[in-house]
């Protein structure tokens, strides 16, 4: 099981060494340009203004002249200083961008991984998971570690080589005050990194109870027809609103706590920044710490808030990061949908199949079983019928049969061939499920039969015709790149079905499996339908669940399901004889 953490991460980040050392250099170069900066003004002070002789005004004599105008130095060392602050901008930039990139890349990388492990995913943890969650999961809290990395991790850089380059200057212009203040800052630094950890809990809340909104949100939303035909809007969208409310709570308890933590530290950073003036003052009184020199060491103090309020930021950040990426782990932590070795292809070579059912058991809650010890043959090119009440299995054994779900015991062979030698993925190329309610892309007619494959318009045509279609289709001012809406709202339920069928057609299966495939088309539409259907299904494996008597008769045999075991079977002479006997499973 692939588990992310911070340590793969950087390990991650190791491999672009180029990138890092590039980075960190012209970090080094704007903490060098920027270092600086402070002093020069209030060297000015000193030198200009209480006349003391310094090294300063002698340099800008020895490049420029001597000059009897104070404005003349104070012009040209405004000019050095907004040039180095120029120079820090730039480099800066620069820095952050090699950042970016390196974190846009590991992003990615996560990103992929996340969409290789949901494409993989086994069906029964995805819908147990909720795909509003994942969808939640993979947009938010990826992004929450990329900002951590593109950006946090860039300032921390910069940010240390700032402290490292001040520290430097303020030893250098008082070491027993700089020594003072650099003993005081760690202690800054600490109290905030635990008062961050008990604060990144509520921020873990709030993204937790908002992946549940966005969830319940993308469900209604998705049934909002279905929501709106059983008049239950109050319902859903009060629960949605109470959802809401419980962001608004966790957003508040975060936001403030949050605020307070941050202001809190700040406090202590300006109730130091006042201790070191007053300790500065004193050493100008007692020492030989100059008035500009003291200055000098105020201006550092303002310089270095940045810098240590971005070191207590990133360990925010970093906090938030980490929970987001324990939240990802729940995504890598979905069983995956089992693989298989592609030893024998049945279908290669062949226009049909047969399909063997062998003592298959299964349950999508184990205290549950659906299916119990199911054995029945479909034979090669014939059509077979399932029938039975509600809730008595018979999807269940077609998502079987079109391995979305493995069964807990027994064997699907195709052909005589384990569906465990074949591999899951051959299968569904080879046996297409055409559902009741099939889910339409919120995209063109085109896209929604072709998922975006290159197909000839004839043989879309074609599939058309077939599907009772190319009527509909020439009313239509665009044709097939008209949007149908969102899961083919602007479509009849009737129409959504017949898409599903030209789909499959397209698709050319091997096995087809029609489950209440035609229930939204009135009983002349279908007999039209199945008679187009007649030279596409000949000589394929054809399995029909339906209720309607009608569609029934088409099939040469026949299954009856009920409570999850075959009841009876038999060639469909024989069982419609005993009509009555069936009438409740065609019409429960």
């Amino acid at each position: 099981m692939q588990r992310y953490t911070f340590s793969d991460i950087f390990s991650e980040i190791k491999k672009y060494k180029k990138e890092l050392v590039l980075a960190n250099i012209v970090a080094l170069l704007a903490a060098l340009a920027v270092s600086p900066a402070p002093l020069l003004m209030p060297l000015l002070v000193d030198e200009v203004l209480l006349h003391k002789p310094g090294y300063l005004t002698q340099k800008i004599d020895m490049l420029f002249g001597a000059s009897d105008h104070a404005w003349f130095y104070v012009l040209v060392v405004l000019l050095f200083t907004l040039l180095l602050r120029t120079l820090y901008f730039v480099l800066s930039v620069i820095q952050s961008w090699y950042f970016t990139v390196i974190s846009k890349n590991i992003t990615y990388k996560i990103r992929r991984d996340l969409l290789d492990q949901i494409a993989r995913v086994h069906l029964r943890e995805f819908e147990n998971f909720g795909g509003g969650k994942i969808a939640s999961l993979a947009v938010v809290d990826v992004n929450t570690i990329d900002t951590f990395l593109s950006s946090s991790i860039s300032k921390l850089v910069i940010s240390l080589f700032m402290i490292i380059g001040v520290s430097v200057v303020l030893l250098l212009i008082h070491w027993k005050l700089a020594l003072f203040i650099l003993f005081f800052n760690p202690f800054v630094i600490i109290l905030t990194r635990k008062i961050a950890k008990k604060v990144s809990k509520y921020k873990k809340e709030e993204n937790a109870i908002i992946a549940t909104f966005q969830e319940s949100l993308s469900e209604t939303m998705e049934l909002f027809r279905q929501v709106r035909a059983a008049n239950a809007e109050g319902y859903f969208f009060g629960n949605l609103k109470k959802l809401a409310e419980e962001i608004r709570e966790k957003g508040i308890a975060f936001a403030y706590k949050s605020q307070i933590s941050q202001n809190g530290s700040y406090m202590i950073f300006l109730a130091g920044f006042e201790i070191f003036r007053a300790a500065g003052i004193l050493m100008v009184a007692y020492s030989d710490l100059s008035i500009g020199l003291m200055l000098a060491i105020f201006g550092y103090l303002w310089v270095i808030v940045a810098p240590i309020n971005q070191v207590i930021s990133i360990q925010y950040a970093y906090h938030n990061a980490k929970e987001a990426l324990d939240r990802i782990n729940a995504i890598f932590a979905l069983e995956q949908e089992p693989r298989y070795p592609h030893n024998k292809n049945p279908f290669a070579q062949k226009r049909t199949n047969s399909v063997t059912v062998k003592n298959v058991s299964f349950a999508y809650q184990k205290e549950l079983p659906v299916l119990r010890d199911v054995s029945l043959e479909i034979p090669e090119g014939k059509k077979v019928a399932l029938v039975g009440a509600s809730g008595n299995g018979k999807t269940t054994l077609a998502q079987l049969i079109v391995g979305f779900y493995q069964p807990d015991s027994g064997d699907i062979l195709y052909d005589g061939i384990s569906f465990r030698e074949i591999g899951l993925d051959v299968i569904r190329a080879h046996v297409y499920l055409v559902l009741q309610s099939p889910m339409l892309f919120n995209e063109t007619i085109r896209f929604n039969l072709t998922f975006g494959k290159d197909v000839p318009d004839e043989k879309i045509y074609e599939a058309l015709e077939i599907a009772q279609l190319s009527d509909f289709l020439k009313q239509l001012p665009e044709g097939l790149d008209t949007l149908v809406g969102t899961n083919g709202v602007k479509l009849s339920g009737g129409q959504r079905q017949r898409i599903s069928i030209a789909r499959m057609i397209i698709s050319d299966p091997n096995i087809v499996i029609f489950d209440e495939s035609t229930s939204a088309l009135d009983v002349r539409t279908e007999e039209v339908l199945f008679k187009n259907l007649e030279s596409f299904l000949a000589k394929r494996t054809t399995i029909i669940i339906a209720h309607r008597l009608s569609t029934i008769k088409r099939a040469d045999y026949i299954y009856v399901l009920d409570e999850g075991k075959v009841a009876e079977e038999g060639r469909l002479e024989e069982m419609l004889r005993r009509e009555n006997r069936l009438h409740t499973f065609f019409n429960p």
